[in-house]
């Protein structure tokens, strides 16, 4: 995960850190409200603990869409960096949010991919 860029800094959500981190985060965490290339707000949330880079983003409404996904990877990860978009069994399911997606990266090991010409 690539350390939270200055221009992102000017999107960081301090009020709601306050009330859900106690501070106004780090360089590889924090929750931000980022306008998107479509003029909607994007609330993300950014964190890296446990073993896992993570960023949670959602949109009112709607879930984000592909390109809109793949807009907030780019702020966040490496472009050599993998993300993953987890679709988790049923009995590990949570919800708490309607219109928020994950993107998930391991930081210890490389995720198996398939080979780039499947893809």
């Amino acid at each position: 995960m690539k350390p939270i860029s200055d221009f992102l800094e000017n999107y960081r959500n301090k009020r709601a850190e306050i009330n859900y981190y106690g501070g106004s985060g780090d360089k590889y965490n924090g929750m931000f409200n980022i306008p998107m290339p479509n003029g909607e707000m994007a609330a993300v949330i950014v964190s890296n603990g446990g073993g896992w880079d993570h960023v949670s983003i959602s949109l009112k409404g709607r879930c984000p869409r592909w390109q809109e996904m793949c807009y907030i990877k780019d702020l966040f990860f490496a472009d050599d960096e993998y993300a993953i978009q987890y679709h988790p069994k049923k009995a590990d399911y949570v919800n708490i949010h309607d219109h928020c997606l994950h993107l998930w990266r391991p930081q210890c090991f490389n995720v198996p991919t398939p080979p780039t010409e499947y893809v």
